[in-house]
C-alpha cells in the first residue's frame, strides 16, 4: 500500500489506517475473535497505522489491539489517546496524563507508543502544560510522535510551539467537512491529518439502517444525521453517491475513502471494521483514482456535507 508522511518528524504510515474504537465500544456487541482477525487482515494487506484510546473500553480496546499486533509490533505504528474521565468529561491534568499513558503502555504491552494524542481539549488545563507532559515521554523514549485530536487552530498553534505536532486527528468525511477550515494551518506547520469516522459513522458504508434498527448503546442514536428530520435527506445523498460509485465499479465506502485520499497527500483515513472482509473492501479503496469530474460530482451532491450535525 502507498505510504504517506504525517508531519515533519519522520512519521510514515500506510495511506489507510485502522481505527479500533468499534472493537471495544460504540457500535453494538463485539466479538474479540472477529476483531483480532480484522486487525490482522488489515496488516496482511499493507495497513501499518493502528489507532486506539484509553476511552475505548477503558483499557479493553488497548489490550485487544496490543494482543492482535504483538507478533508484528515492529512492523506497525500504534497510536493511542488520553484526556477523558470515566464520566466522559475532559481531564488533561499532568498527573492524569501520566497515569493514563503509563496504563496504556501496560495495556498495549509495548515499550514505546508511536503516536500519543490528547483526545479532547481540556478547558481547565493550558495546552502548553499538556504538551509539556507529553514531551516528557518523548524525551524518555516512551513516545515517538505527538498528536492532537478534535483541536482548533489556536490549540494547534500553541501546542506546536511547545513541541512539534506530527498529526491532527479529527472527524472528516464527505458528510463531515469541518476539518477543511484547518487545512491551511496544517500545511503551514507541516502537520498531517488522520481522518476518523471516514464513512460518516456508517452512513457511507452502503449499509445504513434507520434509527430504530440500532441498539440503545449504539453511538449513532446520538448523531444528528440519523435524526428524523434529517435522515431521509441523508439517505438521498448516500443514494446519489452510490450511483457515482456504481459507475466507477466501486462500493460507496470505497468511493468515500478514495475521496478523502484525493483531498490532500497528508490525509490518512482510519476506517474501522470488526469484519475482515469489510476491511479488505476498505483497503481496496487505496487503489481507486477519482477524476476531477468525479470530485466535482461529489461536491455537487454533498456541497456542505451531511444534513444535520455530526452530533445532536
Amino acid at each position: 500500500m502507498e505510504q504517506r508522511t504525517l508531519g515533519k518528524q519522520g512519521l510514515t504510515v500506510s495511506a489507510l489506517g485502522y481505527g479500533a474504537m468499534g472493537t471495544a465500544m460504540a457500535y453494538g456487541p463485539t466479538d474479540d475473535t472477529e476483531s483480532i482477525a480484522a486487525i490482522r487482515r488489515a496488516h496482511d494487506e499493507g495497513v501499518t497505522f493502528f489507532d486506539t484510546a484509553e476511552l475505548y473500553g477503558w483499557g479493553v480496546g488497548e489490550k485487544l489491539l496490543g494482543h492482535a499486533l504483538a507478533p508484528i509490533r515492529d512492523e506497525v505504528v500504534i497510536a493511542t489517546k488520553f484526556g477523558f474521565t470515566s464520566t466522559y468529561g475532559s481531564d488533561s491534568r499532568p498527573e492524569h496524563i501520566r497515569e493514563v499513558v503509563d496504563n496504556s503502555l501496560r495495556n498495549l504491552d509495548i515499550d514505546t507508543i508511536d503516536v500519543l494524542y490528547q483526545h479532547v481539549p481540556d478547558p481547565n488545563v493550558p495546552i502548553e502544560d499538556v504538551v509539556g507532559v507529553m514531551q516528557e515521554y518523548v524525551q524518555a523514549g516512551k513516545v515517538k510522535y505527538l498528536g492532537l485530536s478534535n483541536a482548533d487552530e489556536d490549540t494547534i498553534r500553541r501546542a506546536h510551539a511547545v513541541h512539534p505536532i506530527s498529526v491532527l486527528q479529527n472527524e472528516y468525511s464527505i458528510f463531515a467537512r469541518e476539518p477543511e477550515s484547518l487545512l491551511p494551518v496544517l500545511e503551514e506547520l507541516g502537520i498531517g491529518l488522520a481522518a476518523y469516522s471516514p464513512l460518516a459513522r456508517g452512513f457511507l458504508s452502503g449499509a445504513v439502517q434507520s434509527r430504530d434498527r440500532y441498539t440503545p448503546d449504539d453511538v449513532r442514536q446520538l448523531i444528528g444525521w440519523w435524526a428524523p428530520e434529517n435522515f431521509d435527506a441523508n439517505v438521498e445523498i448516500a443514494r446519489r453517491l452510490s450511483e457515482v460509485a456504481a459507475e466507477k465499479g466501486v462500493t460507496l465506502s470505497q468511493l468515500a475513502l478514495a475521496w478523502l485520499l484525493a483531498q490532500q497527500e497528508y490525509v490518512v483515513p482510519i476506517p474501522g471494521s470488526r469484519n475482515a472482509e469489510r476491511v479488505t473492501q476498505n483497503n481496496a479503496s487505496a487503489q481507486v483514482r477519482l477524476t476531477a469530474e468525479d470530485l466535482a460530482r461529489i461536491s455537487e451532491i454533498a456541497p456542505d456535507g451531511g444534513v444535520g450535525s455530526r452530533s445532536r
